[in-house]
């Protein structure tokens, strides 16, 4: 199976992230990024396909600055074959949508039978880019997928993905684009020996002249959303004890508190 996955690097999860006083923007200065864990689970699983199958390659699709190469070194040190860097200031500010146009211009020169994507970045959570690319792509789509089962023939899959309330199961033609959801597998570590074969791996560096497309079609100035401001969550007041001698003086005392002081009832 060849498979494309798309890969975006986001701030670390435990990173500190503060917005300027103005709110314009999110500093980012000095903050630690590492590969959208979603995106993980879909590197992972286009790593296990090509396993099963016995040939085929994973090829890493990713748009951002220059500093994304470390994650799409360690992508590489996970396993993938090869990389495509979409490095250009005129990406800057894409939203979803014109992040998936972007995208969804290199790969059409591709070969492949399936395209991964996260189900969503954990940095804007907008859950949008992989079906927006099954869209320009004109491809059949699935998100939250748990299971991916390829026919003998590797002309369909058999998907699972969640519901509200329980699970759907989809068959669906090869090319597709799947939405990795957790619990679709367990991403494996980068090797030592992986690491090294990463440096030498081919990382080929994309610039907007090279898919097509105009600098006015990309980036903020192609993005349909402009984010107006940005404000940190309010700070966590402390937590209160609410006493009394029986269950009975708790839960009166609690509503009280409830009443008075939160102004919650």
């Amino acid at each position: 199976m060849n498979s494309i996955v798309c890969l975006k690097q986001v701030p670390d999860t435990e990173a500190l992230i503060r917005v300027k006083s103005d709110g314009s923007e999110v500093v980012l200065d000095n903050v630690k990024f590492i590969i959208n864990p979603y995106d993980e689970f879909g590197i992972e699983e286009a790593l296990l396909q090509k396993e099963k199958s016995g040939s085929g390659s994973v090829t890493l699709v990713c748009l951002g600055p220059q500093r994304c190469v470390e994650s799409i070194r360690t992508g590489l040190a996970m396993g993938a074959d090869k990389a495509v860097h979409l490095d250009d200031s005129a990406f800057e500010g894409s939203d979803a949508l014109s992040t998936a146009k972007s995208l969804a211009a290199q790969i059409k020169s591709m070969e492949y039978d399936i395209i991964f994507c996260g189900r969503q970045a954990i940095d804007d959570d907008q859950a949008q880019v992989g079906v927006a690319l099954a869209e320009y792509l004109n491809l059949p789509h699935a998100a939250l997928v748990t299971k991916v089962e390829v026919a003998d023939d590797k002309k369909s899959i058999t998907v699972n993905r969640q519901i509200v309330g329980g699970e759907e199961i989809i068959e669906m033609p090869v090319p597709c684009v799947i939405t990795a959801q957790k619990g679709l597998n367990e991403p494996r570590y980068a090797s030592l020996p992986g690491i090294m074969k990463a440096k030498k791996k081919e990382l080929k560096p994309v610039k907007v002249a090279d898919i097509g497309l105009d600098a006015n079609e990309v980036g903020a100035t192609g993005s349909k959303t402009i984010s107006l401001n940005y404000s940190s969550p309010p700070a966590r007041t402390a937590a209160k004890i609410i006493g009394g001698e029986s269950p009975e003086e708790k839960a009166k005392n609690l509503a009280k508190a409830l009443r008075e002081e939160a102004k919650a009832i």
